[in-house]
């Protein structure tokens, strides 16, 4: 050992991470965050559609490995302060209330949380208000029960935006405000432009976890961070039921940093890996893997971009993300099983046509952006043991994924397509994403009661290692069809409260 010894280390400076941080910093435990990053640069660059998506400038300058195929893709990870959360979307929703149940898909099931959404409905709020969410309650059909309403009012729709809605309305949908963390508050950053979606905000107007955790937490004396720091290996003692220490990388040194209590928060893939490359004689399959489940039920929505396009109308819009429709989330009359959510995507740019469509002329996919309207479609990916990821040979991340509950996507698409031609729109494009589309990636470490069928207890800690942690998107069971963050932000409360040993609610002291 080099004589540094903390309370707590987490590792990554995500969603989970900073969360964990931001709700324990004022406990008097000596905290030690690992980012393998550094602080995302503001520069003229994070508003530049050929910089983020053409250049891919703040992606690792690293691959992945497709284990079925053997070839190599660049996947859709972030490693900076805040994590993905960077250039997420900043759509927060809180998933439904039947997701923390089991629920048969017509591509199988998706099996049952250990916790239900009331245990999580206090911190949801909490999370919120830190997130300064903007929404509305009342116009989506699956949401859930409320104990308070949304901290600020929606983010307005532009004119354009409104009047599809009313087409939408006239079809018998309900489309609704999404919830989104944006500083539209009295005074605040954003400027509502359209380089939000994707894009890092240079105006620091997105609520990311860098600005709404991990700032307030490092305010405090007790909450160190390092940055450019790699952990390789969480090492244990003798008997193997403790973890005693983190091996790390750091200015091309290795350095052995010690604590009471270790949490892996490096993201659902990046997590795995690092607890599989940690097997030691104790653990011989990886850390924390006697259940054998570690690296599987590999999880990441299936995604398909929808742009439907008016030919004779421009759209004008500037921040598009404000809408959505979940009137199929579970099923309708024609297709009795759950499909999933429709929500705006932000305006697309001719840019970001041509990264993902060289071959096309650009007046074409300027003309084409300039009066489109874009949409993310997503239904459940659901769990399966073959879906995995786990070390190669050489070290490398590799990543096995066959895509499932692919007819209900496909029913999904149909309706979304319908949707926009009886809303005017004559030409309705679509293409489904692949293994590198996996920003919502999760399962890697379920939670769960028994120690045989889950990797970690109900509040996130491993079964085997008895001061180990995992807090990110790993410990989901389910995927459901909702975006992840705002409920990794509440369960990561939720575990804080349960470290601090208080009751509940005792976090939203902080606020």
């Amino acid at each position: 050992m080099n004589g540094n010894h903390y309370d707590i280390i987490i590792i990554g400076s995500g969603m989970g991470g900073g969360a964990l941080a931001y709700a324990l910093r004022e406990s008097g435990a000596k905290i030690l965050l690992l980012e393998r990053g550094d602080f995302l640069p503001r520069e003229p660059q994070n508003w530049q559609v050929d910089a983020v998506f053409g250049q891919n400038r703040y992606k690792p300058a690293e691959h992945w490995i497709d284990a079925s195929s053997g070839s190599a893709f660049k996947p859709g990870v972030h490693y900076y302060v805040g994590g993905n959360t960077k250039v997420y979307g900043a759509a927060l929703p809180r998933f439904r209330v039947e997701d923390f149940d089991a629920i048969e898909h017509e591509g199988g099931s998706a099996p049952a949380w250990p916790i239900s959404y009331a245990d999580l409905e206090p911190y949801y709020n909490i999370a919120e208000q830190l997130f300064f969410v903007h929404g509305r309650a009342g116009d989506d059909p699956s949401e859930p029960p409320r104990t308070r309403p949304y901290p600020f009012p929606e983010v307005p729709h532009e004119p354009y935006v409104a009047a599809l809605i009313e087409k939408l309305r006239a079809q018998g949908l309900q489309p609704y405000c999404l919830p989104m963390t944006v500083d539209l508050r009295a005074g605040g950053r954003c400027i509502r432009c359209k380089t939000c979606d994707g894009f890092p905000c240079k105006a620091r107007a997105k609520g990311d976890a860098e600005i709404c955790l991990l700032r307030p937490a490092i305010e405090r004396g007790n909450v160190e961070l390092w940055t450019n720091t790699v952990a390789r290996r969480i090492m244990t003692g003798a008997s193997g039921k403790r973890a005693t220490a983190v091996e790390v990388r750091r200015g091309g040194e290795t350095l052995t940093l010690s604590a009471g209590r270790i949490v892996v928060a490096c993201g659902a893939v990046n997590s795995a890996i690092l607890l599989l490359r940690s097997a030691n004689s104790n653990h011989p399959e990886g850390l924390g893997n006697s259940s054998g489940l570690l690296g599987r039920n590999y999880m990441m929505h299936n995604n398909t971009a929808l742009t439907a396009v008016a030919p004779f109308k421009i759209n004008p819009t500037v921040f598009q993300k404000t809408t959505a429709v979940n009137d199929y989330y579970f099923g309708d009359d024609d297709f009795k099983w759950p499909m999933g959510n429709i929500q705006a995507l932000g305006k697309l740019q001719a840019g970001m046509l041509s990264a993902a469509k060289p071959y096309l002329p650009k007046p074409l996919l300027r003309a084409m952006a300039n009066r489109s309207m874009d949409w993310w479609v997503m239904s459940e990916d659901l769990p399966d043991k073959e879906n995995r990821v786990f070390p190669g040979a050489g070290g490398e991340v590799k990543v096995q994924w066959k895509r499932n509950n692919l007819v209900a996507h496909q029913q999904l698409i149909r309706r979304a397509i319908r949707m926009m031609r009886r809303a005017g729109y004559s030409f309705v494009f679509s293409e489904t994403l692949g293994i590198e589309t996996n920003s919502h990636q999760c399962g890697t470490a379920r939670f769960g009661e028994d120690p045989a069928t889950s990797v970690l207890d109900p509040f996130c800690r491993s079964h085997d290692v008895e001061n180990l942690y995992v807090m990110d998107s790993s410990f989901f069971p389910s995927s459901t069809a909702m975006n992840p963050a705002l409920t990794i932000c509440a369960q990561a409360l939720r575990v804080a409260d349960h470290l601090l040993g208080a009751p509940p609610l005792q976090s939203e002291l902080a606020l």
